[in-house]
């Protein structure tokens, strides 16, 4: 006898707010993997004896195997569901972590770092590809908006946790935090998260329909110019965040008090700009949306690169140069939750796949942001305006993309 489809989750209803945290939480594996990390680098170099710079090579095998990962998982969530796979993704990185927290080799360091990517990878794709499963449209931009909100807020709190972490006890214990928060949400999709994707639904895995599924969506206007957009809008903030530490404790001359401040703002207009956004989808359309905010965007971009180029943003007028970026900051909560809804439009089917492409786009493109940025001179706010407005006309040149796609209509489900 065949066996019967998990149940669908709350099919034609609405997103209940727990699920919202809970999906946000899981997709938030990947700050606490990283942001919690960054105050140990000292530690973790003198204790495994890597040598100077060393750390860096432990969070690239990190970025390494969440490229990789991403891969796999869509199309596996795509062959198995959304349950299986992101449990099994949660459990490897929860043992992963353990082992980061145990061993004494920096070589075995680097590859639990690696190992813990490729499963925290499935928390950064099914989270997506389970709001696709259960709404689109407005709908979905509500939900993406909302999910957001929790998303957003642990690359705030995150570095703070890390350092208190630190005070209490060493850098491993950083590890058993994350592995704690794994099984922690492993139990939650046990318990409350029942499988979005039916059995009919589901597709055969192989590596020929893999890779011609990917070609497939990248070859779609509508997912390709829409997926450039949240793209570029991750390059944007991966501009600003890569250049924080120097423009707040070096230009500007911040005190770590301040900095936590300032940093805590920029962080709430994100988060501001995607909850306003979840609730202008009910009046207007997403396209319409997004493109007054990247209107917005390209004005405070270009207003930045001519006040830093200038000196008049920077170390002389530090409140002048947070309200900038706070502003375009704020811009991309309505970007990047829009675009990715939109991009999926076409790909229900399998959306486990277009998620995972696009999540390795952002990951590709947006972390060349910081290559950009380290070229560009210090000691002035201008790798950060110079950074920031290069996501911006990225941006542009995709949404230009997006208007000559196939209008995708206006979905109310």
């Amino acid at each position: 006898m065949a066996r019967s489809s998990p149940p669908q989750l709350l099919p034609g209803g609405s997103f209940g707010p727990w699920l919202i945290v809970l999906l946000g939480l899981v997709s938030a594996i990947g700050p606490v993997a990283t942001d919690m990390y960054l105050p140990a680098f000292p530690e973790v170099e003198h204790d495994l004896a890597g040598g100077p710079g060393s750390a860096q090579f432990t969070l690239a095998a990190w970025f390494f195997g969440l490229a990789i990962g991403q891969f796999s998982q869509g199309p596996l969530s795509d062959r198995f569901g959304r349950r299986a796979p992101l449990i099994i993704g949660l459990a490897v990185f929860a043992l992963a972590s353990a082992g980061c927290a145990i061993v004494q080799d920096y070589h075995l360091f680097c590859l639990c770092r690696f190992v813990s990517a490729v499963g925290g990878s499935a928390s950064a794709v099914i989270p997506r590809a389970i709001v696709r499963d259960v709404a689109t449209g407005k709908k979905g931009a509500r939900i993406m908006s909302q999910l957001t909100l929790v998303f957003g807020v642990m690359p705030v709190l995150a570095p703070s946790l890390g350092s208190i972490v630190l005070k209490f006890g060493n850098w491993r214990w950083i590890f058993w935090v994350g592995t704690v928060y794994a099984l922690a949400a492993i139990v939650g999709v046990l318990l409350t998260l029942p499988d979005t994707l039916s059995a009919e639904r589901r597709i055969a895995f192989s590596p020929v329909r893999i890779a011609s599924r990917y070609i497939l969506i990248l070859k779609e206007p509508v997912f390709l110019s829409n997926a450039l957009l949240a793209t570029f809008s991750t390059f944007v903030m991966f501009a600003y965040l890569g250049s924080a530490p120097v423009l707040f404790e070096q230009v500007l001359h911040f005190s770590a008090g301040q900095f936590g401040v300032f940093f805590g703002v920029n962080a709430a207009a994100f988060i501001l700009g995607t909850q306003i956004n979840g609730r202008l989808v009910h009046r207007f359309a997403m396209p319409v949306l997004l493109e007054v905010a990247l209107l917005w965007a390209l004005v405070i971009g270009m207003l930045f690169v001519v006040l830093a180029l200038t000196g008049v943003a920077g170390e002389h007028h530090p409140i002048l140069t947070c309200g900038l970026i706070t502003c375009i900051t704020g811009a991309l909560g309505f970007i990047g939750p829009n675009a990715t809804v939109m991009s999926f439009y076409h790909h229900g089917q399998h959306a486990g796949s277009a998620s995972a492409m696009l999540g390795t786009m952002q990951f590709s493109i947006g972390s060349l942001s910081s290559v950009l940025v380290g070229l560009l001179p210090g000691g002035s706010a201008i790798p950060t305006a110079i950074g920031m407005m290069t996501g911006i006309l990225g941006m542009a040149i995709a949404d230009l993309m997006r208007r000559r796609a196939p209008a995708i209509g206006s979905e109310d489900d």
